[in-house]
């Protein structure tokens, strides 16, 4: 088992502990990961990105896409028809699966497609205003003059 110390990086930075609660859990689930489906992760533009999941076999009535929680959720149940069918070879599987992906903050889903065996879902990262970069202005190095209003008493 391996074991990482994040001391350095709580010294050096501020609000990185999800990242490193995250990579302890990783590192803490040693169980190999499923490799059906076949998928591939792209980026697609600067904050643009699209997972493309082989579910060959599958139909849109057959396969579900969520958002729960920060994590992407697809999944696929295969309807039983298949009672009825024959196979002297059966080479394409399509057995029921679940996947899921962590999302990032402010990454949302946009839209997912079907087509020529593949579910392609598109995801786009949008940063609020408060987080991108703005211009601070500083400030010369004399006392900062403050208006004065002039007040009257009032009896």
């Amino acid at each position: 088992m391996r074991s990482f110390d994040f001391a350095p990086l709580y010294r050096a930075s501020v609000g990185f502990d999800q990242i490193a609660d995250m990579m302890d859990r990783v590192f803490a689930n040693e169980a190999p990961q499923p490799s059906y489906p076949p998928y591939n992760i792209e980026k697609t533009d600067e904050n643009a990105y699209r997972i493309s999941i082989a579910v060959a076999g599958f139909t849109d009535a057959d396969l579900s896409v969520e958002v729960k929680e920060n994590a992407l959720v697809v999944a696929a149940r295969k309807a039983d028809d298949e009672k009825e069918r024959v196979y002297l070879h059966r080479g394409i599987a399509t057995r029921a699966f679940e996947r899921r992906f962590t999302l990032a903050d402010h990454v949302r889903v946009t839209g997912a497609t079907h087509a020529d065996g593949m579910l392609h879902i598109d995801l786009v990262r949008e940063m609020p205003e408060a987080l991108k970069p703005r211009r601070i202005e500083i400030a010369s190095g004399k006392a900062a003059e403050k208006d004065v209003v002039d007040a009257k008493t009032v009896n």
